[in-house]
């Protein structure tokens, strides 16, 4: 598996992360999260159907960068987003958007798959 590191925080490499696993890799409380979001409006997860947040890779490297420079460099938040906006950092290729099957929709197509085995092997 790739990662890239932030620091001593490496970032699985994964297209998309939910709310809570960004919190776990940042270290910091969904809430928190949820308030960058709202200050650094280069945060901008994607939403489910369901409006669940959904971070894609360059977002949590963004949420590590505000993170470091809040909690370590002790920037204010209009600090590090003037720093952000002078130093915006690579700028990644984007990720494209797909539309994942919930459970209920795989189970449906594996029990169609089934009957046409079945129906085959009569």
């Amino acid at each position: 598996m790739k990662e890239e590191a932030y620091g001593a925080v490496e970032i699985p490499d994964k297209f998309y992360f939910k709310i809570g696993e960004v919190s776990d890799i940042a270290g910091v409380a969904p809430y928190v999260l949820r308030f960058w979001e709202t200050e650094f409006k280069q945060i901008k997860p994607k939403r489910t159907d369901a409006g669940q947040r959904l971070y894609r890779k360059q977002d949590v490297a963004l949420v590590l960068r505000i993170k470091h420079l809040l909690y370590h460099r002790k920037f204010t938040i209009e600090g590090a987003r003037q720093h952000l906006k002078k130093k915006p950092g690579p700028i990644p290729e984007p990720v494209p958007v797909v539309n994942v099957p919930d459970i209920a929709e795989i189970r449906e197509e594996l029990i169609r798959i089934r009957e046409l085995i079945d129906g085959h092997r009569r």
